[in-house]
């Protein structure tokens, strides 16, 4: 495909499945709109939404230790939810995981702070050989989801504690800074077959204590204990900039300098093998986001694509250091950065591809109708 940017947001062709109309608007854009509206309520919504679930984390919480779960990273959405929550006078416990990269300054963030809003934490710490076997397994297994067995981990022993104690789970997503994610990019987050296929190929370790879920368990979790999920960002006029000023303002949060990256293994698969060997910079679909939502423009998002993704020095020492952490020589890894990329569906048993497909089709098809309608309100 021939280069070509989107004039509206900044995504480009290293989204193979991107395509544009007549004004050079693509695709992501296009549907952002009738997106924006199933997920995010309207202004006069939000705060009817976020009392709504204030007030059932409370009845739901009465009586126990908690009244809901939420999950922490040190990163500036999971940050602000610990505040608003405690703002909004609930008892949250603050669920960590430990998969072994997390930077120096993400545990010192998230103890200082948990500590000054006095919030529990619980740290779940990976089975360190066995997690480090399959982030070895996925990165030879040359699709761009390496990434994909710490969500999957994080989801499911977020899930098991709020099931565990009975109590809703509110989480740091936010539809508006979250809205562009291509699907050529990552897949399989919920594929627990493909995260078994890659490791059974590739891996050196069973997956024994791996946390992980199947179809079953997500039926078990939303229609047999009917667990609840919130994403609170949605429910407010959440802007990051503002609350990354608050959070280093009032509670001493020390920035990252980039989105996700204060684990370590994130910033070195987001900012050197995703562009290095797949050719494309997540840094343009969480600005695609943000121009999207009204946060930013599109000049302060392609300047900052102009940046560098990585301090020169730094990289020398996370070239070292990353594969040496995962028991991989520089020849070792060289070969898999020199591998051909490879895609999800190569390593997706049927079936549940399969239920995935229906379930992305169910979704397209209610945008859809969405589209329609807010067509003809118009």
């Amino acid at each position: 495909m021939k280069y070509k940017i989107c004039n509206n947001c900044v995504m480009d062709t290293s989204d193979p499945e991107i395509y544009f109309d007549d004004n050079g608007i693509c695709n992501h854009c296009r549907d952002h709109s009738a997106r924006e509206k199933m997920f995010v309520p309207t202004a006069e919504d939000k705060k009817v939404k976020l009392l709504e679930m204030v007030n059932f984390c409370s009845k739901k919480g009465k009586g126990k230790k908690y009244d809901c779960i939420i999950g922490i990273s040190g990163g500036v959405d999971s940050t602000y939810v610990a505040y608003k929550v405690k703002e909004l006078g609930l008892r949250p416990l603050a669920v960590h995981l430990d998969n072994g990269w997390d930077a120096e300054l993400a545990v010192s963030n998230i103890h200082n702070v948990l500590k000054k809003l006095d919030i529990e934490l619980y740290t779940y710490v990976m089975d360190w050989e066995e997690f480090r076997s399959l982030q070895v397994a996925f990165l030879k297994a040359s699709t761009p989801d390496s990434e994909i067995p710490t969500d999957h981990a994080i989801s499911t022993v977020l899930k098991d504690f709020a099931t565990k104690e009975d109590v809703p789970l509110v989480l740091g997503t936010n539809y508006s800074s979250e809205s562009v994610l291509p699907r050529s990019w990552s897949q399989g987050h919920m594929d627990w077959g493909y995260i078994k296929n890659v490791n059974k190929l590739f891996g050196t370790r069973k997956l024994k204590d791996f946390p992980h879920y199947s179809v079953y368990r997500r039926i078990y979790w939303n229609r047999i204990k009917r667990l609840e999920i919130y994403s609170l960002l949605d429910y407010i006029d959440y802007d990051k900039e503002k609350a990354k000023k608050f959070l280093i303002e009032e509670l001493g949060w020390r920035d990252y300098g980039g989105k996700h990256h204060e684990s370590i293994y994130t910033k070195f698969f987001q900012a050197y093998i995703l562009p290095t060997k797949f050719g494309f910079d997540k840094r343009r679909a969480h600005l695609s986001s943000l121009i999207l939502s009204g946060q930013i423009d599109r000049i302060t998002a392609l300047k900052e694509l102009e940046k560098p993704l990585y301090d020169e020095k730094e990289l020398q020492e996370h070239l070292i250091y990353v594969p040496k952490k995962l028991g991989l020589s520089r020849e070792e890894f060289e070969e898999i950065m020199n591998t051909p990329p490879r895609k999800y569906e190569e390593f997706s048993p049927k079936l549940p591809k399969i239920i995935y497909e229906l379930e992305g089709k169910l979704f397209r098809f209610m945008v859809n109708i969405k589209k329609k309608l807010i067509a003809r309100q118009k």
